[in-house]
């Protein structure tokens, strides 16, 4: 499936466990040696009462994360089309807390992300000032760059740039991922503010690279401009891969978005034991 070019392999597991190792699961997401993904989505049963499905998210490296925005997309759009439930509007459980799921009459689908967190230790991010909005990350070289940290899930850095097709996402995503003040690694975004309505984004996903789209980032992106008085709400996120709209009321809210995800193609796939 994909979601605005973020492309998952979804995996249905309600009728018998998920059983992959990490070794499994990298040789699946290689573009050259498997089928290719940037993450893969896991459908378990719900156990929590009100729990219509259990969601996990496992990054191309094999690692298990908290949290995907455009997987949440592909996810309620999987169930439906394979019947496993017949409701538009689905409450799912993830590591990080409960997402509530709806396709759109349109074919659009809508994910209610639930609040995003800003102080420093929730994110996790190390700072002797845990509650300020933005942060200078040093970085090789000298160089310093004012971030927003925000966990919609999972953690983000988000940095103002003036042009998001020349910034440098492959090196600073990479750094940024791995700095020492992030104790968890972080999803890096690179906002190009077009109007207060409007941004194109390129986000360095941990565990994976550089995205086509991130719907977390997306997220984090938006609600950082509007904590910094950039943005308002609603905004278009123009990603490489398509656009997202995010909606955010402010501090409190939970924030929503909207956009598409579809069915790309099925198989079969053997693996080694």
């Amino acid at each position: 499936m994909q979601g605005a070019g973020n492309d998952f392999i979804v995996l249905d597991c309600t009728m018998m466990p998920f059983a992959l190792n990490e070794t499994q699961l990298r040789k699946l997401s290689d573009r050259r040696f498997g089928v290719g993904c940037d993450q893969f989505l896991i459908v378990e049963p719900g156990q929590a009462p009100g729990a219509d499905f259990n969601y996990r998210i496992f990054n191309a490296d094999g690692g298990e994360v908290n949290a995907c925005g455009n997987g949440a997309r592909a996810f309620v759009r999987f169930v439906r089309s394979k019947g496993l439930t017949a409701k538009s509007k689905i409450s799912v459980d993830t590591a990080s807390g409960r997402l509530v799921l709806s396709e759109n009459p349109d074919g659009a689908v809508t994910v209610d992300m639930g609040a995003p967190l800003f102080s420093a230790p929730q994110v996790p991010f190390i700072s002797a000032m845990p509650e300020a909005i933005t942060h200078a990350l040093p970085l090789a070289g000298g160089v310093t760059r004012e971030i927003s940290v925000v966990n919609m899930g999972n953690p983000h850095a988000v940095q103002v740039v003036t042009d998001v097709d020349a910034a440098p996402v492959q090196r600073e995503g990479q750094e940024i991922e791995m700095h020492a003040q992030f104790p968890q690694r972080a999803n890096v975004g690179f906002m190009q503010v077009i109007t207060a309505n409007e941004i194109r984004l390129r986000v360095w996903e941990r565990g994976v690279g550089e995205t086509l789209a991130c719907g977390t980032g997306a997220c984090a992106a938006v609600v950082a401009g509007i904590s910094r008085g950039l943005l308002q709400s609603p905004v278009t996120v123009h990603a490489r891969g398509g656009d997202l709209l995010i909606s955010w009321a402010g501090a409190g809210a939970t924030v929503r978005m909207t956009g598409p995800a579809e069915i790309v193609f099925e198989g079969v796939i053997e693996i080694d034991d």
